[in-house]
């Protein structure tokens, strides 16, 4: 696959989860934002799949991963790689989580207002292994009727201080302002001198000018 036979440069490797329920825009988002052609582990929805994986609100989905998502983020000027990796949304597949979890060092718990219960799960999971995160707010057709307050309020987030974001998985800007604000959150929580996370924000933030 493409960008897959030249090794990352030398960098300080960042491994970031990307997580959520089923069909909240996963995918999309490592999509939207790898410098390399998204690895995927997707398969079909088929007739076997009925009573199992809930498609109330996203009846048009016809694809969905079943192992995980992974791309990847080069921050050249900051000696710094993002290892972005997609978790399956199934329940079916949640036993995986925790090996993905494994040498990550933050998280964006992607949640759709129009099925908020199923991102409960996510922010569970994240909160009870104490690994930081941030909310992203997918706003699927451009439109979002709540606030990131309401949102916040109606995911009863442990810690009021969690980031919660609007951002469209489609928009390249939005997804790197969504890792800005997870790398913001990991340099508050990190011990002085460890530098891999500020100095990847900064390299983000300068991109983020430019472009």
């Amino acid at each position: 696959m493409p960008g897959y036979e030249t090794p990352a440069p030398q960098a300080a490797p960042v491994k970031i989860l990307i997580a959520g329920g089923f069909g909240v825009g996963k995918t999309t988002m490592v999509e939207t934002i790898s410098e390399i052609e998204p690895l995927r582990t997707e398969e079909r929805l088929t007739a076997a799949g009925v009573g199992v994986d809930d498609l109330d609100g996203i009846e048009s989905k016809a694809v969905t991963t079943v192992a995980m998502d992974f791309g990847r983020l080069t921050l050249t000027d900051a000696g710094v790689v993002l290892y972005l990796f997609g978790t399956p949304g199934q329940e079916r597949f949640w036993f995986m989580w925790d090996d993905l979890l494994n040498g990550a060092l933050g998280a964006v718990v992607l949640v759709d207002t129009r099925r908020l219960d199923r991102s409960f799960p996510a922010v569970d999971f994240f909160e009870s292994r104490g690994l930081p995160f941030v909310i992203g707010a997918n706003c699927f057709h451009g439109e979002q009727q709540y606030t990131a307050e309401e949102i916040a309020q109606a995911l009863h987030l442990r810690d009021p201080d969690t980031p919660v974001l609007m951002l469209d998985a489609r928009e390249r800007a939005d997804v790197r302002d969504v890792l800005v604000s997870l790398l913001d959150r990991l340099i508050s929580s990190a011990e002085p001198g460890e530098g891999p996370f500020r100095t990847a924000q900064t390299a983000m933030r300068s991109r983020a000018g430019r472009n």
